[in-house]
């Protein structure tokens, strides 16, 4: 895979150590992005060294663009029956996250990403004919996972689950060594494990769309928080600003009156397809899917500037400016 820094992170972290406590960092370049792994306690060497090598172990395993991994082997038809039990159990909650969501988060969107640049960073605007010929190879509905993956003419790319994937088990690996204070922000995508040193929440920030300053802050304990917004990877063509969110549907990128969608759950890896899914929704369907699914809470920017934030998050969100609880059967203004 063709490492590329990614500069702009969906959300930044503020948090401080406690004196007393011994803290260990580590910071690797995988997935395309930067990551940071923070841990408390006594043996956090020890679990840096095993967290950087799993993630490490998912990047090989899960980057469509090395001929050794478990993606290029099923997108090329190569060595099937050779492809991990792990990948196939990843592509079918992939799957089912985006049935969830009628489609609105797909990871056999890889034909139309492509033609627009957006994996290799060779950025253009396709054709229209280019993405009505690219939406044929597109349609998570049309992949057969009943014993193995069968793709047909589709091929897949999990990029929208495998940082929230490998924050999860990177989480349940520490956890399992004993730790239980730890911080971990793979490229934006963000887990946090108990609570800070001091025994505060963790607080995060939600980035402003803009660029300039934040929305607001999240305090949050054993919890995962994934940003997507239309400012992380974009490209200008002809006065026309071009985000890499694409519309399952339509094939352009998403114009649904939303700048960034957070999404906090337990589980990293549905945050991380969700946050996708949502910001493609927009705001009033992806708030009637939080009302009839829940398991999440969420942070909804609007292109003019509104906060919309769920109401599981009103006691743990705060922002200088002002917004709108979610509630679950009505909006609260």
């Amino acid at each position: 895979m063709k490492r590329i820094l990614i500069l702009c992170v969906a959300i930044i972290l503020f948090f401080s150590s406690c004196a007393k406590t011994r803290e260990a960092k580590k910071t690797i370049f995988a997935m395309d992005t930067v990551m940071e792994l923070t841990v408390y306690g006594n043996d956090g060497e020890a679990a840096l060294t095993a967290g950087e090598a799993e993630i490490f172990r998912l990047d090989d395993l899960l980057d469509r663009g090395s001929e050794d991994s478990d993606i290029y082997k099923l997108n090329n038809d190569i060595d099937v029956d050779r492809v991990s039990p792990e990948t196939i159990k990843l592509v079918r909650r992939a799957l089912e996250v985006g049935a969830s969501t009628d489609w609105a988060f797909d990871i056999t969107i890889a034909p139309v990403v492509d033609i627009w640049g957006f994996y290799d960073q060779s950025y253009r605007v396709p054709s229209d004919d280019e993405i009505t010929t690219a939406l044929t190879k597109v349609g998570g509905d049309r992949v057969n996972v009943d014993e193995a993956v069968d793709l047909g003419e589709t091929k897949i790319d999990l990029g929208g689950v495998a940082k929230g994937y490998a924050s999860q088990r990177v989480s349940e690996l520490f956890r399992n060594m004993g730790v239980d204070s730890a911080l971990l922000n793979l490229g934006g995508n963000v887990q946090v494990i108990g609570t800070r040193p001091d025994g505060d929440p963790w607080r995060i920030a939600v980035q402003s769309p803009d660029g300039d300053g934040y929305a607001g802050v999240l305090s949050l304990s054993d919890a995962a928080a994934v940003t997507s917004g239309d400012y992380q990877r974009h490209f200008e063509s002809g006065g026309v600003d071009y985000h890499h969110i694409i519309d399952p549907e339509t094939g352009y990128p998403a114009d649904s009156g939303l700048r960034s969608v957070t999404v906090v759950c337990e589980d990293a890896t549905l945050a991380d397809g969700l946050s996708t899914a949502l910001f493609v929704m927009g705001l009033d369907a992806a708030s009637d899917y939080w009302r009839e699914n829940g398991g999440f809470e969420a942070v909804f920017i609007t292109s003019v500037g509104e906060i919309y934030v769920t109401s599981g998050l009103k006691d743990k969100f705060e922002s200088e400016y002002a917004y709108t609880v979610l509630e679950n059967s009505i909006t609260k203004q």
